[in-house]
């Protein structure tokens, strides 16, 4: 780890973090409080997935629905209009409605296919915003003159690595720049992240073994061709079973870097918190 106790951590004069956890529990409101407080420079993966790797994909998608509409077909293909997202650190809802949901098109659904090829695309894009996290690091200072540095990585970071590959790429190039810090929920938390998701089911990256297998099951259980799957009901009976495959991977995770608890995340309000936080799990470490 680059910080080896917590008074180096503390007498660090460039601290780097990355968070890595299930969306839910924190990520991104600490990135945002450092941020905010003005000494730290804020890396969102999901947002440069969004932007640099699958902005095109997102606004081609956009464009094709709208060149469905006749009205809006004429203004496109005459370049009148322009057609593109407002993809934000805290608005994601443009990635995640382009990678969608498979079943019925009538409820909004895609052709699994399809939705295995925007799932693929989203594998590539997530493994090449993690991997630009490095350059990041030095760009945030080199060019911005911020020497704090918070990587807020997407849920879905425990899918496209190999933690129990000492050799696994990404995680060698994350743990050489920053301290990985896993915010580790409670059963509770994850009752409560599948409560929240049942209320408002949205799209997410899985793992594509998983994912065929979850789908060809829900198939056979429920008698059901591709074309009948509700796309909501879908997604919410693979969440819950997604959050217990993705457990033990951030377990493994967890040996790349140090743990601290949602609860204790929950109680820092301050750069200084932060701080505090990060040495009491250097400390433990």
């Amino acid at each position: 780890m680059i910080y080896s106790s917590a008074a180096d951590w503390r007498a660090a004069p460039r601290k780097k973090v990355l968070l890595f956890a299930m969306s839910g529990l924190g990520k991104t409101h600490l990135s945002n409080m450092l941020r905010d407080q003005g000494d730290w420079f804020h890396y969102s993966v999901d947002y440069r997935i969004g932007t640099r790797y699958m902005g095109e994909h997102i606004a081609d998608n956009a464009k094709a629905e709208a060149m469905k509409v006749p009205f809006l077909r004429e203004l496109l293909m005459t370049d009148s209009i322009y057609i593109g997202s407002n993809i934000t650190f805290n608005n994601l809802a443009p990635l995640s409605t382009y990678l969608g949901k498979p079943g019925d098109p009538a409820k909004g659904g895609v052709p699994f296919a399809e939705y295995m090829r925007r799932q693929e695309q989203h594998r590539v894009a997530e493994q090449s915003a993690l991997l630009d996290t490095a350059y990041f690091v030095e760009r945030a200072q080199a060019l911005y003159g911020y020497d704090h540095f918070i990587c807020d990585s997407g849920g879905s970071i425990c899918e496209v690595v190999d933690p129990n590959n000492p050799d696994d790429p990404i995680l060698k190039s994350l743990s050489e720049n920053t301290l990985m810090v896993w915010i580790k929920g409670s059963e509770a938390h994850a009752a409560e992240l599948a409560r929240r998701f049942d209320k408002a089911p949205k799209p997410m990256y899985y793992d594509p073994a998983f994912l065929i297998a979850k789908w060809q099951q829900y198939l056979t259980d429920n008698a059901l061709s591709e074309e009948q799957v509700d796309p909501n009901a879908f997604v919410r009976w693979t969440y819950a079973q997604a959050l217990a495959h993705r457990q033990p991977l951030y377990e493994a995770m967890s040996n790349w870097g140090v743990t601290v608890t949602a609860e204790e995340v929950a109680q820092v309000t301050s750069a200084s918190d932060f701080d505090d936080l990060i040495a009491t799990a250097l400390e433990r470490h």
